[in-house]
């Protein structure tokens, strides 16, 4: 039996990101609202950005860090504080966690049933920033139409 010490994993391209970074872009302006948008590969390391003029400045980096927590656990940061709630010990500890965030802002973007990175969005209101989100979400939907 040949032992296997590899694997393949298939991550986000740098088109679809900035495919993506634009239809998130469009809604914030659609909203009036000035966002931070980050994209990031399945690693968690950034693919695309964007700071629209006049993000404030904590949104560059929370931004970042939903996209983050979204690929990195393959979950939607806004499920993440429901499941906690209840569970005094975990939560406590869970969120001191560097990077992790519990709010809405931050969805994994999956392909095909697999996680190939995820999408951060801070400036609004977390449910604002799940509007923007949605939105770069979108564009898969699109994409995989035509495909």
């Amino acid at each position: 039996m040949e032992q296997t010490y590899t694997f393949t994993q298939q991550t986000i391209t740098l088109q679809l990101a900035k495919q993506m970074l634009e239809a998130a872009e469009k809604k914030g302006e659609e909203l009036g609202m000035k966002f931070a948008i980050s994209i990031v590969d399945k690693a968690g390391n950034l693919k695309a950005f964007s700071a629209m003029d006049g993000a404030p400045v904590l949104a560059l980096e929370i931004a970042q860090n939903k996209a983050f927590s979204a690929a990195a656990y393959n979950r939607a940061t806004h499920e993440w504080y429901d499941r906690l709630k209840d569970d005094p010990p975990l939560m406590t500890g869970l969120v001191h966690t560097d990077r992790l965030v519990v709010f809405g802002g931050g969805y994994p973007i999956q392909i095909n049933g697999e996680c190939v990175g995820g999408i951060g969005v801070s400036g609004g209101h977390y449910t604002h920033d799940m509007q923007v989100c949605e939105a770069g979400l979108d564009i898969l939907a699109v994409l995989t139409k035509e495909a």
